[in-house]
This record gives structure tokens, C-alpha cells and sequence, in this order.
């Protein structure tokens, strides 16, 4: 399996052996090949999203933690969010 493919390069080779297919241009001898060649192709799309998502979560994460309000330590009074 080539993890060095791109989502596109990948999303891409799927297109061109469904089309194959689609068009009887795969005789039977090489649809078993063609068959796994598609298995890995979905398989490093599914790990490219899971980790485009893993990425785009830990963003909103990080976007979440810097819009709470700051409280000083040892401080008596509740923080309010009000600067004054």
C-alpha cells in the first residue's frame, strides 16, 4: 500500500478503475487486482480523513480554550469574564 498518495491521487485512481469496470475495459483476470488495488485506495482515504478531522478538531479544541476567560489565582472573587 502506498501511503505516500495524495487524497486526490488516490480519490482519482478509484475514478479510473470504477470507470474500467464500468466500461467493461477489465477483463476477469484483472478484476480480482483491481478489486484489492480499490481496498488500499479507500483504506488511505479513510486514514487521510480521520486524520484531516483529528487536525480540524484539535483547531476548534484550541479555539475553544483561548475564548475562556482568564482567572487570576488566589483571587477572592469569582471571575466574572468582565475586565473591570
Amino acid at each position: 500500500m502506498n501511503q505516500n498518495l495524495t487524497y486526490k491521487e488516490a480519490t482519482q485512481e478509484l475514478e479510473a478503475i470504477l470507470k474500467a469496470i464500468e466500461t467493461d475495459a477489465v477483463d476477469v483476470d484483472e478484476l480480482t487486482q483491481k478489486v484489492q488495488r480499490s481496498s488500499e485506495l479507500i483504506k488511505i482515504c479513510k486514514q487521510k480523513l480521520r486524520s484531516a478531522e483529528a487536525a480540524i478538531n484539535q483547531v476548534f479544541e484550541d479555539i475553544e480554550c483561548n475564548d475562556e476567560p482568564e482567572t487570576k489565582p488566589n483571587s477572592d472573587k469569582p471571575a466574572t469574564g468582565k475586565l473591570f
